[in-house]
């Protein structure tokens, strides 16, 4: 598809600042999060995941995955799930192994590429007959996570899957890996180690013997954390192999589904080949859109009803397809 030059989002004043948009909301956004209604699951593998309803009565669903070391409750997610609830969606809003406030049960705990649970999630919701048509939402991690997903799962895809949108998405993890771990970043990649590390003791408490954290404050960054971790917890080589199977820029050509893409320019998370440019011009289906502003998982507006860009530029993608 045509790449959007011409977004539509502009910085408040003094908001230029890719570090300050990604950072404000965090921060400055309070939304609350009584919208939602919590609902467990169980996994194939006897572990379980934790849903977030917040239903209308609509017969349209659109299912949110949330960033790293997020969940349900972020200021990003929050605020679209009301301006989804606003314009004719019901929402599901899931949390990954881990990141509900309860440790999963397994071993295994969530990555880039977990696109079975995602599926388990996805399969759960349909199950009823409920809705007759299904949008799939994403942030950062969460918007790879869906984008494999949709290119991955093509020939698979249940047919009420219609449209998607994404956020500030690594599409190439490895990229997006060596960007965070630049001194420019030090902040963001210390808080997530920081994250991480509390979730690999509570592993340690529940498994004990199974994993460890000796030499924990050696890590720095991604590569040192996914070659100890994640690669061989969850049955890949290393963090090279890890990151490359589950780059969601493999999948683009594979999506047949309307797909937006929206990453920021000033994202201070996204390398050059985050950028997926060459790939949106050859698919009939994804649309990249990369305004000049908006940090990452940021897009600040501040609007009587207190919704930001991302919001807004969602529903009205989704409203077209």
């Amino acid at each position: 598809m045509p790449i959007i030059h011409d977004s539509t989002y502009r910085a408040p004043f003094l908001f230029n600042n890719g570090h300050l948009q990604s950072i404000y909301p965090t921060l400055a956004r309070k939304l609350g999060d009584g919208i939602y209604r919590r609902e467990r699951i169980e996994t194939s593998d006897f572990d379980f995941l934790d849903l977030d309803w917040s239903r209308a009565g609509n017969g349209k669903l659109a299912i949110l995955s949330h960033g790293l070391e997020g969940n349900t409750h972020r200021p990003y997610m929050v605020g679209m799930a009301r301006m989804l609830n606003r314009r004719g969606w019901d929402v599901l809003a899931w949390n990954y192994r881990g990141c509900s406030g309860e440790i999963n049960r397994r071993l295994r705990m969530y990555h880039n590429g977990c696109i079975d649970d995602l599926d388990c999630v996805v399969r759960h919701a349909l199950k009823d007959g409920r809705y007759e048509q299904v949008a799939l939402v994403g942030f950062s991690l969460g918007g790879n996570l869906t984008l494999m997903y949709l290119g991955s799962m093509a020939e698979q895809l249940d047919a009420r899957i219609g449209s998607s949108v994404v956020f500030s998405v690594p599409c190439d993890l490895k990229a997006g890996a060596l960007e965070l771990a630049k001194a420019k970043n030090y902040f963001y990649m210390k808080q997530f180690l920081i994250s991480l590390h509390k979730k690999i003791k509570q592993k340690m408490e529940q498994m004990p013997g199974a994993i460890n954290d000796d030499g924990y404050a050696c890590i720095r960054d991604f590569k040192a954390f996914d070659d100890r971790y994640t690669a061989p917890i969850n049955g890949f080589r290393d963090a090279e192999d890890y990151w490359f199977q589950c780059s969601s820029g493999r999948f683009l050509s594979s999506i047949t589904v309307p797909t937006l893409i929206v990453n920021a320019q000033n994202d201070p998370f996204l390398a050059r080949s985050c950028y997926p440019v060459s790939q949106a011009e050859q698919s009939k289906h994804v649309h990249l859109e990369m305004p000049r502003s908006g940090g990452h998982v940021g897009f600040v507006q501040f609007n009587g009803d207190r919704s930001y860009w991302s919001e807004q530029r969602a529903v009205e993608f989704l409203s077209q397809v």
